[in-house]
């Protein structure tokens, strides 16, 4: 009976010690009647706290997929571009900092949404800035319409 309380109480300690809280997600949606594909210019709005440079990052990911892409601090509407990004970035720290969530919003010139990303990785599954970026900017990209 010792031997099988022993060995119960191994096999949880094991279980305990080899899983963690991988958690990872993707996601990205468009909203309805909103087109992309007539976005040729966004203007990333930096957040004034974001000192890791994620603004700058989400301007150089549009700008290399072709988009004529500027950043600086939120302006008064309408914006001279045809679309606004937001984003939000949440850091974690496990032995180091680490980029945990980003969300970014493309919202048209008025600032009304035309389509959200997210991504969510935590410390098991984290991705570095510039991946978690290309991740949601991609996402976002080739969101399909919802109906």
């Amino acid at each position: 009976m010792i031997k099988r309380f022993l060995f119960l109480a191994m096999m949880l300690g094991a279980m305990a010690l080899t899983t963690g809280c991988a958690v990872n997600r993707a996601t990205a949606n468009l909203m309805p009647g909103a087109d992309l594909s007539t976005v040729k210019s966004v203007y990333v709005v930096k957040e004034p706290k974001d000192d890791r440079g994620v603004g700058e990052l989400i301007q150089a990911n549009f700008a290399k997929r072709g988009y004529k892409a500027d950043i600086g601090p939120e302006q008064a509407k309408p914006y001279k571009s045809d679309a606004v990004v937001t984003y939000i970035d949440k850091w974690m720290w496990d032995i180091t900092m680490y980029l945990l969530e980003l969300t970014i919003t493309v919202r048209d010139k008025n600032e009304l949404p035309l389509a959200t990303g997210n991504s969510l990785h935590t410390s098991l599954t984290r991705k570095s800035p510039p991946d978690m970026v290309d991740e949601v900017v991609t996402n976002i990209v080739n969101a399909k319409p919802t109906k």
